[in-house]
């Protein structure tokens, strides 16, 4: 085979950090967790399990997180981060600007009627015997959603609703979804949810054109 025939050699591999790799058990052992946690709980969650779930050994988990509410702490804040890369990349689409309130509403339902906020709930009621664990859990929960609040709430004052009536709207339709989200503690019925968010998208186009505001998704 002649020089010219030669095929070039591939590129060296570029190697890991130890950070690089740190970050990577991190993840797959917090994601280990948030699948056991959806599954039975925080009263049901077992470390051993995690690493088994993780394919690692209990050595490498308590290397990372000593203690089961380290890990759950760890776990809490990768779902809201997760949440609030969600509800910003849609505060952002083309989708919402056409339409917020949608957008607003399919944001709250994917959070607070997935099986997320079911995790984030069972363990802020756990931290209720555990200050510390409460106020970290609480912290995370509360700097993630009110980032998203704060995007969709430039959203809604960008389409020209005052901020004083945008606050409302938002806060409003959150808590709506929010108290479905607990009724779906014992009675889920996705039909009727979305039937009743419907009426409720409604009723909040329907107040602004009696305030003469033209609603998101519509042209003046």
């Amino acid at each position: 085979m002649s020089s010219t025939d030669a095929k070039p050699k591939a590129a060296p591999r570029k190697r890991r950090t130890q950070a690089e790799r740190s970050d990577e058990m991190q993840l797959r052992l917090v994601d280990a967790a948030a699948t056991v946690l959806r599954r039975k709980g925080y009263a049901g969650l077992r470390t051993d399990e995690v690493a088994r779930v993780a394919k690692v050994s209990r050595g490498a988990l308590q290397h990372h997180f000593p203690s089961k509410d380290s890990l759950v702490v760890a776990t809490a804040q990768h779902l809201l981060q997760g949440s609030l890369e969600r509800g910003q990349r849609r505060a952002a689409s083309a989708e919402a600007a056409l339409d917020p309130i949608e957008a607003i509403v399919a944001d709250g339902v994917e959070f607070f009627l997935g099986p997320d906020f079911g995790v984030v709930l069972d363990l802020v009621l756990a931290g209720s015997k555990d200050r510390s664990l409460k106020e970290q859990i609480y912290g995370h929960a509360r700097s993630s959603r009110l980032d998203v609040e704060d995007a969709w709430l430039a959203l809604l004052v960008a389409r020209g609703v005052p901020k004083s009536k945008a606050e409302k709207i938002m806060w409003l339709t959150i808590s709506v979804i929010r108290g479905l989200a607990v009724r779906a503690l014992w009675q889920k019925d996705d039909a009727l949810f979305k039937s009743l968010l419907d009426e409720w998208k409604l009723i909040v186009v329907g107040h602004l054109k009696t305030i003469g505001i033209a609603a998101p998704g519509e042209t003046r």
